[in-house]
């Protein structure tokens, strides 16, 4: 009776030693408050505008499709995204980078179970008689058993670590879909660039070949005795310019479509794709809805959320690791002398064990994990704020981007179609004698630059519509297909908003 009142007296005395607020030599015990689940989650206080600086407030919205770079029209564009999004570097480390948080989870949620781990043994012993040979004893002993060990997770710190595992498999779902969009749109940005560069090649081969011309009447002149070697000569450095810029748009080119290769997952030998015209693609429109529906349609804000959940997480689980672990261990099985009686009611052991493990004293570092957590905490919550500030710059960026470069290729067009009615009309104006070679050179060179700057603007405006699909997200939205399997309902509210997003 002594024994057992000194083992619970024991057991009373640990907790004792650990109740809130008791200051110890050297160690400060955190309360229990805020050692739930998710009790330590960070307060986002996120800034959300009414409506994006760069569109009415009052614009319907019309969110990217999934399948968004369809739209475009280019079978060429499909073929290449559906290569890459198969055979990416990029994205099959990702996937894998997946697969590891999974199996996070899955180490993580172990301590929240028994352990259990099965025995055997045989001995055998011969003792040698002392009076000769032939003599002695064999002793036989048989077993097998049971040992199991369970951890009581009465302050929720193993729950708090499969939590966190969990929100960090989250991160990792989110961070892939991050990668697979900014594949897809670099993909979708080296083909444009490429076609751009296919207009550019054909422009400046189309005023070399009219330049051509125009060096043949002048030199027609001069056996006339109309023109000098000196028009001649100025035409001719007219010709000979624009016929260097075509091995510089060439280059260009052909590292426009070896640049596929690495991005589709494959030698740039596999390239075969030969650009067309830019001109040909559709320029299909989107435009946002409210900005804080493009918290949930960008998978790096899910991503930077989910991480700040985890990181809330690792703080429950630090300041959990200041209180009693409390284990029950117990073996089960059978032995006997002889096998042929090892499973009878007479061999059964059975026992059972608890045992209580609180610190007292470790030099500050239990201190120093939870100090570490709430920095990592902080960090995120920046991190996390960071990132949904720079949704909203890059709605704001693309749109902006969108509306000017469209303004912008209408009036290049209207500059294009001035300069090449210039431009025939002082062709016509040198054959019959009527312009000066000055006069040409200065039309001829004004529509080469007008036409190469119409391709360049055409490109910046595909661009900025394809940056304005990657700020909204692709066309993904966050949803449950997205969760981890058996995440707690703290982590997914209804598989679309996370702790902080949409009520805290």
């Amino acid at each position: 009776m002594g024994s057992t009142w000194s083992r619970r007296a024991a057991v009373r005395a640990g907790f004792n030693l650990l109740l809130p607020g008791l200051v110890l030599p050297g160690l400060v015990l955190p309360g229990l408050t805020g050692c739930g689940r998710g009790g330590d989650q960070a307060d986002t206080d996120l800034d959300i505008p009414a409506a994006f600086r760069a569109t009415p407030e009052t614009a319907q919205a019309a969110w990217p499709r999934e399948e968004w770079w369809k739209g475009f029209a280019s079978p060429e564009l499909d073929a290449l995204v559906a290569r890459a999004r198969e055979q990416n570097f990029d994205i099959a480390a990702a996937v894998a980078r997946v697969r590891q948080a999974d199996a996070q989870v899955r180490q993580a949620g172990a301590a929240l179970l028994p352990a259990l781990n099965g025995t055997s043994s045989a001995d055998w012993q011969h003792v040698g008689s002392s009076r000769g040979r032939g003599g002695g004893v064999d002793t036989r002993s048989y077993g097998i058993g049971l040992s199991a060990s369970y951890e009581i997770d009465f302050w929720g710190k193993n729950r708090a670590r499969r939590e966190a595992a969990a929100a960090s498999a989250l991160f990792s779902r989110f961070d892939q879909r991050t990668v697979a969009l900014t594949v897809v749109t670099t993909v979708a940005n080296t083909w444009f660039t490429a076609l751009a560069l296919a207009d550019r090649l054909a422009v400046a081969r189309r005023n070399l070949a009219d330049d051509e011309q125009t060096l043949a009447v002048i030199k027609g002149r001069q056996g006339a005795g109309t023109a000098s070697a000196l028009d001649v000569a100025r035409q001719d450095a007219l010709v000979a310019g624009e016929r260097a810029v075509i091995p510089g748009f060439r280059n260009q080119l052909e590292q426009a479509l070896i640049g596929l290769g690495i991005l589709t997952g494959q030698p740039p030998e596999r390239i075969t794709v030969r650009p067309g015209t830019l001109t040909a693609l559709k320029l299909p429109l989107v435009s946002p809805g409210l900005p804080s529906e493009v918290l949930i349609r960008r998978p790096d804000v899910a991503a930077a959320e989910a991480e700040l959940t985890a990181s809330g997480y690792d703080v429950t689980a630090a300041r959990a690791a200041f209180y009693p672990s409390i284990s029950l261990t117990g073996p089960a099985g059978f032995q006997a002398a002889a096998l042929n009686a090892l499973i009878s009611p007479g061999g059964a052991i059975v026992s059972l064990a608890s045992g209580l493990t609180a610190p007292i004293f470790d030099g500050g570092a239990l201190r120093g994990r939870l100090e570490q957590a709430r920095g990592r905490q902080a960090e995120s919550l920046a991190l996390y704020r960071k990132a949904v500030v720079q949704a909203f710059t890059d709605v704001d960026n693309a749109l902006t981007a969108w509306r000017f470069t469209s303004e912008q290729e209408t009036l290049q067009s209207l500059a294009v179609e001035s300069a090449r009615r210039a431009a025939t009309i002082v062709r016509e104006q040198m054959r019959v004698g009527t312009a000066d070679i000055t006069t040409v050179l200065t039309a001829e060179s004004t529509l080469f630059n007008a036409e190469d700057a119409l391709v360049q603007v055409r490109l910046a405006r595909f661009q900025a519509l394809l940056n304005l699909y990657k700020a909204l997200g692709g066309g993904w939205i966050k949803s449950g297909a997205d969760g981890f399997p058996g995440l707690s309902p703290g982590i997914i509210r209804g598989g679309v908003a996370l702790p902080g997003l949409g009520g805290r």
